[in-house]
């Protein structure tokens, strides 16, 4: 048994999370998660509309009794987001914890914290951190450099960003980027986090709802297997390298390019329909963290859960004999 501030906040048995994940946080993956003992989120912006979130939600319910919560995204967009109406969907199902991204969720905060909704913050750098506690978030969730998705432009990896963020604010810190097993769990309490988020970990397992072929690919490729696109447009993000990303990046590396240059290839339609539902791994660009050079297996949650739980015990016992 691990009891920090993250499994005392939220109830939970591990100080595990799965956060939002576009195209794979859907209600099952996230029940088979919180039934596994952790805590998983169900990405908003994947419905079209707060009542869409809100059946997502009451859905999910049937399959756990225990805690889950809602990843909102706040990032701009060519077309409306229902924000406003995802937060009601939350506060009316009686969820109570949120994670948000992007922006700082300001607008936001109020309302939730009217319903006594807890609201963790992911962020990519020591300043935004403090920013959003500032603000009054409950909990930051820090993203070092080897996260798939956006890990911001200042580059600085996860063992100097997680302490450093650590001693600048006084809430609970998540270790996020490069976690995937109990060594990673054992090394972020260390650093002082009080928890670990796992995003790649989870899309490789049995109950994620995409294509096999995907997850097998993530068990194969290493810590080499990813390229950053979006570096000259100052919008960063850690995908897995195929000849799509590889054809962007390059593509990039031009700097009289611009997203127009690129746009049809990153249309993230490409990824969650050719690559997350058909399976074809050159269909699009699909997110991935260097954490998938520590994956080899492709587990239930509950089998996942209970191995990283074991190894952390394994750590903390070689640890003790030093």
């Amino acid at each position: 048994m691990v009891k920090t501030r993250i499994t005392e906040m939220f109830g939970v048995e591990t100080p595990i999370l799965m956060g939002g994940m576009t195209g794979v946080g859907y209600g099952e993956l996230v029940a088979a998660v919180a039934n596994a003992g952790a805590l998983g989120f169900i990405t908003a912006h994947m419905f079209k509309s707060g009542k869409e979130l809100l059946d997502e939600i009451e859905k999910t319910k049937k399959l756990t009794s225990k805690p889950f919560g809602v990843n909102l995204t706040l990032l701009p967009s060519i077309n409306p987001i229902p924000y406003d109406e995802y937060r009601e969907a939350i506060i009316h199902s009686g969820t109570k914890i949120v994670e948000t991204a992007g922006r700082a969720p300001t607008d936001h905060l109020p309302r939730f914290k009217e319903n006594g909704v807890k609201v963790i913050h992911k962020c990519t750098s020591v300043r935004h951190s403090v920013s959003a506690v500032a603000k009054g978030v409950d909990v930051i969730s820090i993203d070092g450099f080897e996260c798939a998705g956006h890990p911001g432009e200042d580059d600085v990896g996860l063992i100097v960003l997680l302490p450093a963020t650590v001693d600048a604010v006084k809430v609970p810190v998540i270790a996020s980027g490069g976690m995937a097993d109990g060594r990673s769990l054992a090394a972020a309490l260390a650093l002082g986090a009080d928890g670990v988020n796992m995003g790649t970990r989870f899309c490789a397992t049995v109950e994620a709802q995409i294509h096999e072929n995907v997850k097998k690919k993530i068990v194969e490729n290493n810590e080499l297997d990813t390229v950053l696109v979006g570096r000259s447009l100052r919008n960063t993000a850690r995908v897995a390298k195929n000849t799509i990303s590889t054809q962007v990046a390059e593509i990039q590396r031009d700097p009289t390019k611009t997203f127009a240059d690129v746009k049809e290839l990153m249309a993230g339609v490409r990824g969650r329909e050719n690559v997350l539902r058909d399976g074809d791994l050159d269909g699009g660009i699909w997110t991935t963290g260097q954490s998938q050079a520590l994956i080899h297996d492709i587990p239930t949650c509950d089998q996942l859960v209970k191995n990283i739980m074991k190894q952390f015990e394994d750590v903390r016992a070689r640890m003790a004999k030093m």
